[in-house]
């Protein structure tokens, strides 16, 4: 007859019902002390999973369900969800009323964007690597007011930007940040009063100026603006032609680039921006097909 388990552990003279109970403590212990070690494992096993939570975190998440981080309403804002943002950013200040940052982002989503950044601008051509925070921050001095320059362009889609697309950036920022090489040039401006066409044929004015005065570069840079706001604004003034076969030189260099990095749709926006400007300039007509049809390819795998 095998001995009850624990009951070699009890001490002599105990019988009858004391030794039943006594039994029972021992086995109760055994099986107590197998579960602590069950629930210890558990919760040490939550510990490694999050270890990074602070003390506190569960109950103050517990306080707010479903509130969002500020960054979060920030990432659903830069995808274009304005009306959802907008919401979750208000039922974040009815939590934070002191939030600085949320208050400034709630007013770059609902103020005026032309009253806040001006009425004047010049025209920026989009570069591969340039977001909308890229450019806040190089133009505005914060990546944080993306939201504000996205909508000073009419975007309803902050992540989304295409190389070769003509972007306003306020005319202080151009001052601020983007001088031209002598100091005492004149900065291109896009006045409120002009339509878009006159100021084109003015920048283009500008343009051969400049190129008469020696100043190439900022001669190439008023042009291509101009030729943004007008790729269709015919060649004119002294030197105007070769000026402008230079600066296609220079989209048709930077598509070849983008091509052989397979960047496939900013080279075919650089090269339909040529044909724009200039429908017989043969290279982009040439590598555009060659783009359009590796991109199909592509899309076949």
């Amino acid at each position: 007859m095998s001995t009850p388990i624990g009951a070699r552990t009890l001490p002599p003279g105990i019988t009858g019902r004391w030794r039943a109970l006594a039994l029972m403590a021992v086995a109760l212990a055994v099986l107590g002390a197998g579960g602590c070690s069950t629930l210890r494992g558990a919760h040490s096993s939550v510990v490694v999973a999050s270890p990074a939570q602070p003390p506190g975190a569960a109950s103050a998440s517990a306080s707010s369900p479903g509130e969002q981080s500020l960054a979060a309403i920030g990432s659903q804002l830069q995808s274009g969800h304005y009306a959802e943002g907008e919401k979750a950013l208000r039922q974040y200040l009815e939590r934070h009323p002191g939030d600085r940052a949320a208050r400034a982002m709630l007013r770059q989503l609902t103020a005026d964007p032309r009253q806040l950044l001006g009425e004047h601008w010049r025209a920026y051509v989009v570069q591969p690597g340039d977001s909308y925070s890229t450019l806040a921050e190089r133009y505005l001095g914060d990546p944080g007011r993306f939201l504000i320059l996205a909508r000073y362009n009419g975007s309803t889609n902050p992540s989304r930007l295409r190389v070769g697309q003509t972007l306003h950036l306020p005319l202080s920022a151009a001052d601020a940040v983007a001088p031209s090489a002598d100091a005492t040039l004149p900065t291109a401006v896009v006045r409120a009063s002009e339509s878009p066409a006159t100021a084109a044929r003015r920048l283009q004015e500008e343009s051969a100026t400049l190129l008469g005065q020696g100043h190439r570069q900022q001669a190439l840079a008023r042009l291509d603006q101009a030729l943004t706001l007008d790729p269709g604004l015919p060649p004119g003034g002294p030197g105007a032609a070769a000026l402008r076969t230079q600066l296609l030189d220079s989209y048709h260099e930077r598509a070849i680039v983008l091509y052989r990095d397979q960047q496939l749709d900013q080279a075919i926006a650089l090269w339909d921006r040529i044909l724009a400007i200039a429908p017989d300039y043969e290279p982009a007509i040439v590598y555009r097909t060659r783009a359009r049809e590796l991109k199909q390819r592509l899309t076949q795998y």
